[in-house]
């Protein structure tokens, strides 16, 4: 099991879009995307918190692993 690394919003958002997800909207400093049913927020947080990113893998239904490797 690897750790959650601690990295900024915007390579959290850099590493969904390569997974396919799309940015449907921004409000202020939270960034809404989408791929398909799944949907998740990411926050423009430098660095986002590990508990968030752990919230953002499961919202989106990603594993750490598979995350890992799109980084």
């Amino acid at each position: 099991m690897h750790k959650l690394p601690s990295i900024s919003g915007k390579k959290v958002i850099r590493s969904l879009n390569k997974m396919g997800f799309i940015i449907v909207r921004q409000r202020g400093s939270h960034v809404f995307m989408q791929r398909g049913d799944a949907s998740t927020t990411v926050p423009l947080n430098n660095p986002v918190k590990k508990s968030t990113l752990k919230s953002i893998l499961n919202q989106a239904g990603i594993s750490l692993e598979e995350f890992l490797e799109y980084l």
